[in-house]
């Protein structure tokens, strides 16, 4: 048997305000934009180069999804953005405005930061050792 991770379910505020961040503060691919009717829409983005997995951003319908944005795991870093040049992508993404909770830190596994993308969501920037 063979199996993969295909898509993360990413609840944000709107389609596009996420589009653009996602694409052109983070230069991620737009995979997918299909529309669903009724204003639902396959949204599909994944970061430049990836071989699999992928987010799938879904618009907030209702107050209860609406409260979800940015708290999905209860405040944890939820994501994890992996970069094989490290400050390469720290220095590109703090140039184009991204919100870094800390300095680069150095664990056993390898260099990290937390950032928060502009719907609260907490991600890590890694590069493995």
């Amino acid at each position: 048997m063979r199996q993969s991770l295909h898509a993360v379910t990413l609840v944000v505020p709107d389609y596009d305000e996420a589009i653009a961040f996602y694409t052109q503060t983070l230069s991620f691919s737009l995979l997918q934009d299909i529309d669903l009717g009724g204003g639902k829409r396959w949204v599909r983005i994944a970061p430049a180069g990836a071989q699999q997995g992928s987010l799938l951003l879904a618009q907030a319908n209702g107050p209860e999804q609406a409260a979800a944005i940015g708290n999905q795991t209860g405040g944890r870093v939820g994501f994890f953005l992996q970069t094989d040049d490290f400050q390469r992508d720290y220095t590109a993404m703090k140039a184009a405005g991204v919100t870094f909770e800390e300095t680069p830190r150095h664990e056993p596994y390898g260099t990290v930061a937390v950032w928060r993308d502009p719907f609260g969501n907490r991600w890590d920037l890694i590069e493995f050792s």
